[in-house]
């Protein structure tokens, strides 16, 4: 018994202390978005799945959702969203596509959240 709790203790003070250093290095990377948790359980969904965006929040205002960065025109998967929603894309400025409906406008706003992955967020008003 004497020699388990002889490799247990570093073990576990090595454990806290790479978690520490982990969080410390890229801390601002994993909250950005603040809880990490929904971010990382979208992207195995994403990893696993055959659909090309998950919901990962939703507000009485806005929803987010999470895609994966790829080589070919990454805001398709935004385009036909909001396609299937009846809107038109008219064009990008900055980090916003535009899309148009009877007169009206709808502006999608997209950010990096990692190499792989983007996050991109709507209006609940646009998609009634």
């Amino acid at each position: 018994m004497g020699r388990i709790k002889k490799y247990i203790l570093p073990f576990l003070i090595m454990m806290i202390m790479g978690t520490g250093l982990i969080i410390s290095a890229f801390g601002p990377v994993i909250f950005q978005e603040g809880n990490p948790v929904p971010l990382l359980v979208s992207a195995v969904k994403l990893q696993f799945g055959d659909s090309k965006y998950v919901q990962f929040a939703k507000t009485d205002k806005r929803s987010r959702y999470l895609s994966e960065s790829t080589e070919d025109d990454r805001y398709e998967v935004i385009k036909d969203f909001m396609t299937s929603k009846g809107w038109k894309y008219q064009e990008q400025m900055g980090s916003g596509l535009i899309f148009t409906k009877n007169g009206e406008d709808a502006v999608v706003e997209v950010r990096q959240y990692s190499r792989h992955y983007f996050i991109w967020e709507i209006q609940k008003a646009f998609l009634q």
